[in-house]
């Protein structure tokens, strides 16, 4: 990956992402959940005055907002907003057409107009719907990510990608919505079951995989404390994580090019989560399984020598037991015509071709697929 250092300001724990027409910047620190509001009232002081043309629309799971939505509230109201909490159930499944439909409607009845903002506190599957729902609501409004899973906030909050799924597959309707800022707060990291934890970290692996070496190295050396949530390791992990996606997305915020590295694993996960029927495996077990998959991949067509291919698979298979892949190779090929990436009928790859390089890929013969995803099922 090229430099990029004109491209992204960081500031201690600040970090910006370059878009047009206009910038914003991720946070990254803990107890940063609870000074919510006062970072909010920095890009929305209209609202402490009788005007109050901002108001804001918290969109979270109830599970989420049990854990958490007292603390942002009253983080928001010692600013002087005043929100509302919608809420959308828990799961893959719910990230479809009918539940932004559910959340606008909420919207409407609650008066919302062209100033509202819409602050989404949750994970994956709450942020895209967020912010889905904010890229059409009135033709779009502001929306704010607030990411309460690894996962997003290592790589889903980030970037501006919103959208939901169709039974034929994954985030195929959707639009590109960037944030007005990203709030993230290590912390909240505490109360996730191990489960949603470690599917979280396999996306900084890909991280890792695609473009920092020495986060990939970091999950070589430090397994058992990152396991452990050793909190500076965590805090590191999301940043150096955050700082790549921001990295990527300030060049390329399209994905006309670049952005496509951060698909690694994401082809073939896709299809695995579609084939489940978003039940079986979570996100970043799919996009782990996926990327052991492409590794092999890489492999078998010369473009990956097998002491790297085997640390990716080292590593994943270090962090934690995998659902088991039972679904047929052929099926998972099936599914990748579909995939929103393809051209033409060509499946479009990113291939690894060492640790912190790869490359994208069309023309990958099905027979080097077919045998990476049948391995899976050993």
């Amino acid at each position: 990956m090229r430099a990029v250092a004109s491209f992204i300001i960081r500031v201690m724990n600040r970090i910006r992402v370059v878009v047009e027409p206009r910038p914003y910047d991720a946070l990254v620190e803990r107890g940063l959940l609870a000074r919510a509001g006062e970072v909010l009232r920095e890009w929305y002081p209209a609202v402490l005055t009788k005007k109050a043309d901002r108001v804001l629309f918290v969109v979270t799971t109830p599970t989420v907002n049990q854990l958490w939505g007292a603390k942002l509230q009253r983080s928001l109201k010692r600013a002087g907003f005043t929100a509302h909490v919608l809420t959308l159930p828990d799961g893959e499944r719910y990230k479809k057409l009918s539940t932004v439909e559910m959340l606008a409607e909420q919207m409407v009845e609650l008066g919302a107009d062209r100033g509202a903002v819409v602050v989404a506190l949750g994970g994956g599957v709450v942020g895209d719907c967020a912010g889905f729902l904010a890229s059409m609501y009135m033709r779009g409004v502001d929306v704010v990510q607030i990411p309460t899973t690894l996962l997003a906030q290592v790589d889903a909050s980030i970037g501006g990608k919103t959208g939901v799924n169709l039974r034929a597959g994954k985030n195929l309707v959707g639009a590109f919505h960037q944030p007005r800022a990203v709030l993230i707060d290590p912390d909240v990291l505490r109360t996730l079951p191990d489960r949603e934890y470690c599917a979280g970290l396999y996306e900084a692996v890909k991280c890792g995989v695609i473009g920092r070496p020495a986060l990939f190295e970091l999950f070589e050396t430090q397994r058992e404390a990152i396991l452990r949530r050793e909190p500076a390791l965590v805090e590191q992990i999301v940043r150096e994580s955050v700082a790549l996606k921001a990295e990527v997305v300030s060049l390329d915020e399209r994905e006309s090019g670049l952005r496509m590295h951060l698909n690694l694993g994401h082809t073939i996960g896709h299809a695995l989560e579609a084939e489940g029927k978003y039940r079986r495996y979570l996100h970043g077990e799919a996009v782990a399984w996926g990327m052991i998959a492409i590794a092999d991949v890489a492999q078998r067509i010369g473009k990956l020598g097998a002491e790297s291919r085997d640390r990716i698979v080292a590593v994943v298979h270090g962090l934690s037991k995998l659902p088991v892949v039972d679904a047929q190779p052929r099926d998972i090929v099936r599914r990748l015509q579909s995939d929103k990436k393809a051209r033409g009928g060509q499946v479009r790859f990113v291939i690894p071709t060492a640790i912190g390089k790869c490359e994208v890929m069309t023309g990958v013969p099905d027979a080097a697929v077919l045998k990476a995803i049948g391995g899976l099922a050993r």
